[in-house]
């Protein structure tokens, strides 16, 4: 079994879906940011500008998910899955107009997913 560092819920996915047939091919930044930069972040693939410290930390139904390098020490011990609720949040994510945004759920890696993880 391959350990995923990100995953989606199937409510998730069906509106990354949504989201890609109305915008084209997307990616996902979460950064330490205040507010809602801590939130996972949906954008046009290449509206947002990764930087040397951003981790790829792997794609969520085709779509490149990258992490801030500092954020990215904080939740290395744990799968990010990625959902979806109703509400409006206050970012420039691509789906705040449609009244919903993507949030971070998590759990903490198990030892023997943390190996498989260190082996890379």
């Amino acid at each position: 079994m391959e350990t995923k560092r990100v995953l989606a819920t199937d409510t998730a996915i069906e509106w990354i879906q949504k989201l890609k047939k109305a915008n084209g091919q997307l990616m996902f930044h979460q950064s330490g940011g205040c507010c809602d930069g801590s939130s996972p972040m949906c954008f046009q693939l290449g509206e947002f500008k990764i930087g040397g410290s951003d981790v790829l930390m792997g794609e969520i139904e085709g779509c490149p998910f990258y992490m801030g390098g500092d954020q990215f020490e904080y939740w290395k011990h744990t799968q990010l899955i990625i959902d979806i609720t109703k509400g409006r949040g206050s970012s420039f994510s691509i789906e705040i107009p449609y009244g919903v945004r993507f949030l971070t759920r998590s759990r903490v890696f198990t030892d023997e997913e943390v190996a498989e993880l260190e082996k890379g």
